[in-house]
């Protein structure tokens, strides 16, 4: 979503580098004193970004405390100014809706999804790298790290896929000027489609 937004809006992104010195230091915090403590830091900076952002999700709590220390204004105040920009393209934007998500995740074991991740495995990459940290690759690491049995492996991607999918379904709806189109209204037939 923010790619498109990127080229279709013109986004600057240019003030959102990471300061690893102070963002180690927030995590330090959040260690010793909790996830709490850093949202009440940027409840008092930023009450727009702390009502929009849950105190759990301390990556985000961190970039817009970062964005702050950086440039002495709220993230939020950035990305409202980001988010008014009108595109300067004659553009259509269409999302594609696949509500089969389990039906695409049996697809992808048959098509070798085991395989690829044992072989990454084998390769020396573990659950710890941020590359194997996506949909897929973390539920089967568990699996073959013997943490539990496939059927439970698969359960947990098809139902992590499921909360994926409608947060993106969330965030395409409060796009402006999206097309949808429900791939099954057209049996799946791409040609139909395009």
């Amino acid at each position: 979503g923010f790619y498109i937004q990127a080229i279709t809006k013109d986004i600057d992104f240019t003030q959102a580098e990471q300061e690893d010195g102070y963002r180690q230091e927030l995590e330090q915090l959040a260690a010793e004193k909790g996830n709490e403590y850093l949202h009440q830091m940027l409840l008092d900076v930023d009450p727009v970004s702390a009502g929009e952002i849950h105190a759990n999700n301390v990556k985000r709590v961190i970039r817009a405390l970062e964005f702050y220390h950086q440039n002495q204004s709220p993230i939020s105040a950035h990305n409202q100014e980001q988010k008014e920009h009108e595109t300067p393209y004659n553009l259509a934007y269409f999302v594609l809706n696949v509500p089969r998500i389990d039906d695409r995740i049996d697809e992808m074991l048959k098509e070798g999804l085991l395989e690829e991740v044992q072989k990454l495995k084998d390769m020396g990459y573990h659950r710890g790298m941020v590359s194997m940290q996506g949909l897929g690759y973390k539920e089967i690491l568990a699996y073959l790290d013997g943490e539990y049995p496939l059927e439970e492996a698969v359960r947990i991607l098809k139902r992590d896929t499921r909360h994926f999918a409608k947060r993106q379904i969330t965030w395409f709806k409060r796009e402006k000027d999206v097309i949808w189109l429900n791939k099954q209204d057209y049996a799946y037939d791409e040609d139909k489609i395009l």
